[in-house]
Formats: structure tokens, C-alpha cells, sequence
């Protein structure tokens, strides 16, 4: 079963990664057992979204807008939600590193999402991305183009 809000939110991620992160989504759901579903809390967010988020206390990320891959569609956080009451709501959800949290972590990274749970200065559990080799800085100065969606993406 999948989360119709995380698909709806992988439609704002890069085009390039798009259909990918669907297709991954969806496969790695299916490892999940019955009661335990996978959402996407964030993918694309815009620059003002992402300086809310760095102006919230405590401090949940270093990065100012424009500063953070999510800006760029090429990022992804996650929680994990359960199903309690065994009614299909899927209300309670978790952020905790536990074994449904490492399957989802095992797999985006054996598809080559980088991990913000493996980075020493400020680690973000929740957090993956596909930055393509690039920095916030370097994908900040490539040129854009609108996508159907009506978001501007970096080209790659």
C-alpha cells in the first residue's frame, strides 16, 4: 500500500530523479511489513519553506533557503508511520532508528541516495539526496529551466 502524499510530493522532485524516486518509493514500501508504511515528510521546498525551517528552534537544519538541496528537488526526508489500530490510518508516526527505519535507509543508499544520517557535522536521520556530485553552491549557479509543475529547476 502507498502514501498518496508522498506521491503527490514526488511529483515536485527534480524531473531527473522523478519517476526513479517513484518506482523506489513504491519498492521499498513493499519491504515493509503490514502496519508499517514509509511517507516522505519533505521533497521540494521552497526557499522561504526552508527559512522557516532554519529560524525554527531547536535548531533542525544548518541550511538557510537556497542553501539546502531539497531547494533544488533532489532531496527527501522521511518518517515512518503505523498503522496501530489496524484500521488503515496510519497515524503514529516515528523518526526513531529502528529496524523499519533501517530497512529505508538500507535501501535508498544501496541506490545511491547519500544518507544525511552518515554526515559527521550535523546529522540529519530523516534526510537523503541525489546531488549528482554537485553543492547547494555549484547547483545554485547552473541554469534553470520551469518544469509543468511550475517549479524552476537547475538543469543537469
Amino acid at each position: 500500500m502507498h502514501d498518496k502524499l508522498t506521491i503527490e510530493r514526488i511529483k515536485k522532485a527534480h524531473p531527473l530523479i522523478r519517476e526513479e524516486l517513484n518506482g523506489y518509493y513504491l519498492e521499498c514500501n513493499n519491504k515493509l511489513p503490514k502496519g508499517v508504511r514509509l511517507r516522505f515528510s519533505h521533497v521540494y521546498r521552497t526557499n522561504e519553506e526552508q527559512d522557516e525551517l532554519f529560524a525554527k528552534r531547536p535548531k533542525v537544519t544548518n541550511a538557510k533557503g537556497g542553501q539546502s538541496i531539497h531547494n533544488y528537488g533532489l532531496a527527501f526526508d522521511i518518517v515512518i508511520l503505523f498503522d496501530k489500530d489496524g484500521n488503515g490510518t496510519f497515524e503514529t508516526a516515528s523518526w526513531k532508528l529502528d529496524r523499519y527505519f533501517m530497512i529505508v535507509v538500507d535501501y535508498f543508499k544501496s541506490k545511491g541516495y547519500e544518507w544525511g544520517g552518515d554526515w559527521n557535522k550535523f546529522q540529519d536521520r530523516p534526510h537523503f539526496q541525489k546531488s549528482f556530485g554537485h553543492t547547494w553552491r555549484t547547483l545554485q549557479a547552473l541554469p534553470t529551466k520551469l518544469d509543468d509543475n511550475g517549479i524552476e529547476y537547475p538543469i543537469l
